[in-house]
């Protein structure tokens, strides 16, 4: 994979933020907060990387919109009750985004978090500025629909062929076949190696700072 690529496009949560867990808890808190049903650990690892809408639609179908509504403002305030910082990456990741980026590559987000928790995290994480730009759900469409990625090439200028995808998620690997661009997948987020296999990525690896031994 040496030399393949310009692009790296990094998903957010459970492939650079060590945050399934915390996402877990905070979305059953919401679930008990709001008096529904609470939802399997394996059930919202099923949604993680999905926009809010498209999550809460999924985990809550018998919801009605403004119960959704609340049950996102709920599970928004509960993920952001404690600071985020920079231990909040997986070991190794903020040197490796630098040692990517000193290499010449150029790095994205493509994340379904919605903007504002995107740049709270970044921002709480201290490597905003290692990006060259990001996408969010609620500025584009929800994965797997490929808009995120298109519009991160178009606006960098950068050639689907030339650009890897690293995610954690069966909604990411869909994306990156949907866009017609190369994947990676990490093993260390939400969804196991043999269901992120079924996608075809390049390669699995165990943690997003196993790139450093293949780019």
């Amino acid at each position: 994979m040496k030399n393949r690529f310009d692009l790296i496009i990094f998903d957010w949560d459970g492939t650079l933020m060590d945050s399934v867990d915390w996402i877990v808890h905070c979305i059953q808190q919401a679930a008990e907060t709001c008096g529904r049903d609470v939802p399997s650990v394996a059930a919202i690892k099923d949604i993680i990387g999905l926009s809010v809408d498209n999550a809460t639609l999924q985990l809550f179908p018998g919801a009605d919109a403004e119960t959704r509504q609340r049950l996102a403002a709920v599970y928004s305030e509960a993920f952001f009750s404690r600071q985020i910082g920079p231990a909040d990456l997986f070991p190794g990741v903020a040197n490796m985004l630098q040692r990517l980026r000193t290499d010449g590559l150029r790095l994205a987000v493509a994340t379904g978090k919605k903007r504002a928790g995107l740049d709270q995290s970044l921002r709480g994480t201290g490597v905003a500025d290692l990006f060259c730009t990001t996408r969010s759900s609620d500025q584009t469409a929800s994965k797997p629909d490929p808009l995120m990625v298109t519009e991160i090439l178009a606006e960098l200028g950068i050639d689907k062929q030339r650009a890897l995808l690293v995610g954690d998620s069966a909604h990411d690997m869909q994306m990156a076949l949907n866009a017609g661009v190369a994947a990676a997948a990490v093993t260390c987020g939400a969804h196991s190696r043999e269901t992120l296999r079924q996608y075809n990525p390049l390669v699995c690896l165990d943690y997003p700072t196993d790139l450093l031994e293949l780019l």
